[in-house]
């Protein structure tokens, strides 16, 4: 709307002020979001994986989209922040595990993890079992107490306890090799529970043995690591797991049994052989960015306290089997790329800026670790973040009428979050799908681990959604099926793209930040020292 240059008195004065100030309610065609989806989705940028010419064409549509909608640059100099990576790629031939007169060659029962680390690697120490390798007293957990595990290798149970809630239990296992290593250890055996040989068979395992490790570089030129002083991990099949509980004071079968039961609880002892690993590391580099825009906030008592509002932009570029190898990724994660940047359409022509600042962030290698995430969160470009907003793979093959609102139940985002689906007319639902952990296997939790409070919304299974959901899983998810041939409802992407709107409009906008219950898990041990609320 064109100003007017002046104005005949001074009530015409204070009522353009007053409409200038209003915020409209923004419109989310069904148009605009396929137009975005159907470009980052397109054949010709070869599934955008991190580092390769797609990403980089899909990271210059998005800039260019920031740009036109009038965000201001976040990056080094620009819109990108740049981010640098190793890859690390194990040497088969020359890495195995030895113990009890026995040889175990990578793919022969055991899978040799890739290390931070370049050239060869040896190493010899004694092996304690330490049940899951969770040392977590505030979750009623602490398979360290009473073993001392200094210099030596550790061996446990992969997963977690039955009964503990999904997205702690997650956590708690991706926090694994910190905890080894502030307890001593050099090493790490990883042992399949027989649930988790019964929905991963080994030679699942075997066929991604030779994958790469991608970490990103940090500003002391060192390669990133959760534990650098964990110097082995490897993980261990029914054979091998059997050889080593060797002569052991509890058999491996009743272990295995103990961790079936609903509370079960293994406990710790020391191990009879001492193993030797061998392994070697080649190195390479590459580098790919996040793509980062700000809308600066308007209230100048807020404007320092920011919002991220972030998609992966990431996919799994040129592999497979068929005839046809791209993968697209249009649903994992251009829609919510799409959901992004009609977001950032809305905030910016909303007729009045949030309060709080926005930061908008397409992030890269998610499908490698949530590594793009993870650098952004270790090397900020915006002020004082207090919450976060993830967008990622909203299925959108049907209309859906609830949402799984994962992080909402934590913090004081859990109201907005309500406020929002009731005013669509959307459900709230529990997880559906618990035993996937998704609450610790998207962007957000990279800063939720820097104790911000996050959300992030999935497509509920009301209205046919299991059926399409669980479809979508067992027969698109990761392959060359997830593209524009699938009958994606454009109008579900709207209707996404709006709900998160109004959640994220109404964090920018509340007079208070975002904050932990205190009786949230994360809260209390990500979060020491900042305010946190009382649950209502």
């Amino acid at each position: 709307m064109r100003r007017f240059l002046f104005a005949t008195s001074a009530v015409s004065l204070l009522l353009s002020a007053a409409v200038s100030a209003q915020t409209t309610e923004p419109t989310f065609t069904p148009e605009r979001f396929r137009g975005h989806v159907a470009f980052l989705a397109d054949d010709r940028l070869e599934g955008r994986d991190a580092g390769t010419r797609g990403f980089d064409l899909g990271a210059l549509y998005v800039a260019s989209q920031f740009e036109g909608l009038g965000l201001k640059p976040a990056g080094d100099g620009g819109w990108y922040q740049k981010v640098p990576f190793a890859q690390f790629t194990i040497d088969g031939a020359a890495s195995a595990v030895a113990f009890g007169g026995r040889r175990f060659a990578h793919g022969e029962g055991v899978v040799v993890n890739p290390a931070p680390a370049e050239g060869a690697q040896t190493g010899e120490a004694p092996v304690v079992f330490v049940g899951y390798g969770i040392d977590a007293p505030e979750a009623g957990i602490d398979d360290y107490k009473g073993l001392d595990v200094r210099g030596k290798i550790v061996a446990m149970l992969g997963g977690y306890p039955k009964d503990m809630p999904s997205d702690v239990g997650a956590h708690l296992n991706s926090e694994k090799r910190r905890m080894a290593e502030q307890n001593g250890a050099i090493g790490i055996i990883t042992l399949r529970t027989n649930a988790e040989a019964k929905n991963r068979p080994w030679a699942r395992v075997l066929a991604r043995a030779g994958e790469p490790m991608l970490t990103w570089i940090g500003k002391d030129d060192a390669p990133y690591s959760p534990a650098p002083g964990i110097r082995f991990r490897a993980t261990f099949d029914s054979e091998a797991a059997e050889a080593l509980f060797a002569g052991a004071r509890t058999p491996l079968k009743k272990v295995l049994a103990e961790a079936d039961r609903s509370r079960g609880r293994p406990k710790g002892f020391a191990l009879k052989p001492t193993v030797r690993f061998e392994q070697a590391n080649t190195r390479s580099a590459t580098m790919s960015e996040n793509v980062v825009g700000m809308l600066p906030g308007s209230d100048p008592a807020l404007a320092g306290e920011t919002v991220l509002l972030m998609a992966h932009l990431d996919h799994l570029g040129i592999h497979g089997d068929g005839e046809d190898k791209i993968n697209n990724g249009a649903m994992d994660n251009a829609t919510g790329v799409a959901t992004m940047i009609e977001v950032a359409r809305a905030m910016s022509q909303s007729g009045s800026r949030p309060k709080r600042s926005i930061l908008f962030a397409a992030v890269t290698a998610e499908e490698d670790g949530l590594l793009g995430a993870q650098y952004l969160a270790n090397n900020p470009v915006a002020e004082k973040l207090v919450g976060v907003v993830n967008l990622d793979m909203p299925v959108l093959l049907y209309d859906f009428q609830d949402v799984i609102a994962f992080g909402a139940e934590h913090s004081t985002m859990g109201p907005i979050v309500a406020r929002a689906a009731a005013k669509m007319g959307v459900a709230l639902a529990p997880d559906p799908l618990p035993q996937e952990g998704l609450f610790t296997r998207s962007d957000h939790y990279r800063f939720v681990q820097k104790g911000v409070p996050s959300v992030f919304l999935m497509t509920g299974f009301a209205n046919g959604g299991k059926e399409k959901f669980t479809g979508f899983l067992e027969k698109v998810y990761h392959g060359p099926k997830d593209d524009l041939a699938q009958p994606i409802d454009w109008q579900a992407g709207a209707k996404f793209a709006r709900i998160n709107y109004l959640i994220a409009r109404e964090i920018a906008d509340s007079a208070e930040a975002p904050r932990w219950y205190e009786d949230s898990f994360f809260g209390k041990t990500l979060a020491q020292g900042q305010p946190n609320a009382a649950r209502p």
